[in-house]
């Protein structure tokens, strides 16, 4: 074999041998994993973003005149009188006087103005992140003027303490939730819970 078909030998092994790998190994690091370790059910991919951290300073109690100390974590307290009805709380009940006012935990803006039978007189607000939803409930009354699509800052007064839908009526408090969902999610679609106390106390 002559020098020249010795060369074009080499070439045409590399060229060969390159291509393979990269169809390979570029397919071995494009590929997750498919299935979940030790389950043998297919992986769920893990939504990017879905870690919730508040940013600094960002967020207040929403009760005027409560400190972030006198919290306390009622998120995973049972509630439901049958056994079929057993849940757990999910929020934050803050307990404050009837007509205290309700503050604005984070910046955003309205999104829902909504009376219903259990939260009573309630307000849905999403805040400035688009993804996370934040629920008042049993309020006695709104803020003048607040309307749906309004953009609220920390802080502002968003309404009072009260007792409306089934709130015990000798325990006035504010109903507190957070909740985690998507930019396109509407106020009412499902979400997913997060514990407000470690936001509000930064622990």
């Amino acid at each position: 074999m002559g020098i020249r078909d010795r060369l074009s030998t080499i070439v045409i092994t590399a060229t060969l041998t390159s291509a393979a790998w990269i169809v390979v190994g570029g397919g071995w690091m494009a590929q997750p994993s498919t299935v979940q370790e030790g389950t043998g059910e297919p992986a769920r991919a893990r939504p990017q973003g879905s870690r919730f951290v508040p940013a600094p300073g960002s967020w207040t109690v929403p009760v005027q005149g409560v400190a972030a100390p006198d919290l306390v974590d009622t998120f995973d307290d049972p509630r439901g009188a049958a056994q079929d009805e057993e849940r757990t709380h999910e929020a934050l009940d803050i307990m404050a006087p009837a007509g205290t006012p309700v503050l604005a935990a984070t910046s955003g803006r309205v999104e829902k103005l909504f009376t219903s039978e259990a939260g009573g007189l309630t307000i849905y607000a999403r805040a400035a992140d688009g993804r996370t939803l934040l629920y008042y409930a049993h309020l006695q009354a709104y803020a003048p003027g607040l309307a749906e699509g309004q953009q609220v800052r920390t802080g502002q007064v968003l309404g009072t303490v009260g007792t409306t839908g089934n709130a015990d009526a000798g325990a006035p408090h504010l109903h507190f939730a957070i909740l985690r969902t998507s930019p396109g999610a509407e106020w009412w679609e499902p979400a997913r819970a997060i514990n407000p106390y470690p936001v509000l106390t930064g622990s």
